[in-house]
């Protein structure tokens, strides 16, 4: 099971749904660096269950426990990191495993289950999707928001927003204008629209799947802007290669595109690609972006714009056909238990976290000349 990842700044991530705790490492963090503990908090509480009609009802308050790799006080607002590992645990609090007893024999559609049946010889923990949950997703965030604050200071922001919920879409960044306040002031938001009026529209959206028993998908953007040009590499150490290896480590995220991203397929080249001009400042710019900031997996300078798509929660009242693994027949099923009928608003601040992971790792095994 490989559960970590990075080549300079590298997390590794442990725990289970049901089980005592999950939590996270991250090592090469460099020595010194200040952390705003309630901005990391409000990170977490984005992503926490319970909060909204669109997410499970199971609450679990989310706040990290720091193990080792800082000193000072987070109340005081002097904590640093010193170089150590950064080791966190979340607790968990809330859990009803009796709910998933069935689900060792009667494997979920669109769930993990029975592949990872497969996989681990039927040893693989199914209480609340084990390993493979989106409980999993409360340290990336928690990674993310440390590594965000690291960002900043190297003059780079990190936002996104809900692009679409059941085909009701928001606007799409400017991907030449977007800016850094923008995007900062987006991350403080629980439901992150640049539209404010599809919120109501995306919600119905949400209550009618939930009231079905049924679930809904989407889309995310998450745009970076003050990145430098020339970070990344060419073939298999690209910049979408890092970002999308991290992207897809992110349960429920089966599609991820760069730029215009699939939409080059009904392009042409003098559409497609984006002419370099001089500005005031002598600054080499692009005067348009639709290659998302990117291209020979190298940074051009230009803002860093990607879409990840999220599928619709697996987990759903509906009656279901599958397989019963004991009596080697084909079985109905009804999934009991909390489940969200959206996870696309706790699924951005998760988005967003692996990106700011992926362009600190990149910053840092540059600066380090590797």
């Amino acid at each position: 099971m490989a559960s970590n990842i990075g080549n300079r700044v590298r997390l590794s991530v442990f725990g289970e749904s049901h089980g005592t705790a999950v939590g996270c490492v991250i090592d090469g963090l460099p020595a010194g660096e200040a952390l705003d503990w309630g901005e990391i908090l409000t990170q977490m509480a984005r992503r926490a269950p319970g909060r909204d009609k669109t997410s499970t009802p199971r609450q679990e308050s989310d706040t990290p426990e720091l193990l080792s790799g800082t000193l000072g006080s987070a109340e005081e607002g002097t904590l640093r990191t010193t170089g150590a590992p950064l080791a966190m645990l979340i607790r968990n609090q809330n859990t009803r495993s009796g709910d998933y007893a069935q689900l060792a024999r009667l494997p979920r559609p669109g769930h993990a289950d029975y592949p990872g049946f497969v996989r681990y010889q039927g040893y693989n923990d199914v209480r609340g999707g084990g390993h493979f949950s989106g409980r999993l997703t409360a340290p990336l965030v928690f990674a993310g928001a440390v590594c965000k604050q690291i960002l900043r200071r190297r003059g780079v922001r990190v936002g996104g927003h809900i692009l679409e919920i059941a085909g009701v879409r928001d606007r799409r960044f400017d991907p030449v204008s977007v800016n850094g306040g923008m995007l900062e002031g987006l991350s403080a938001r629980p439901f992150a629209l640049l539209d404010p009026a599809v919120e109501t529209p995306m919600r119905e959206k949400v209550e009618a799947a939930r009231m079905d028993c049924d679930s809904v998908g989407g889309i995310v953007e998450v745009a970076a802007v003050g990145l430098p040009a020339g970070l990344g590499s060419p073939m298999f150490e690209g910049m979408e290669n890092r970002l999308a290896a991290l992207l897809f480590g992110v349960p429920a995220v089966k599609g991820v595109e760069f730029g215009e991203g699939f939409g080059f397929a009904g392009m042409r080249g003098s559409e497609a690609n984006d002419p370099y001009a001089y500005d005031r400042n002598g600054r080499v710019v692009a005067t348009s972006n639709h290659n998302g900031g990117l291209l020979g997996g190298i940074t051009n300078g230009m803002p860093l714009l990607l879409r990840a798509a999220v599928k619709p929660t697996s987990s759903i009242g509906l009656p279901q056909r599958t397989v019963d693994l004991v009596s080697g027949e084909d079985a109905p099923l009804t999934v009991r238990g909390r489940h969200d009928p959206c996870i696309v608003p706790r699924a951005l601040p998760v988005v967003e976290g692996v990106v700011c992971l992926g362009l600190l790792d990149a910053m840092e095994t540059e600066r380090a000349g590797e």
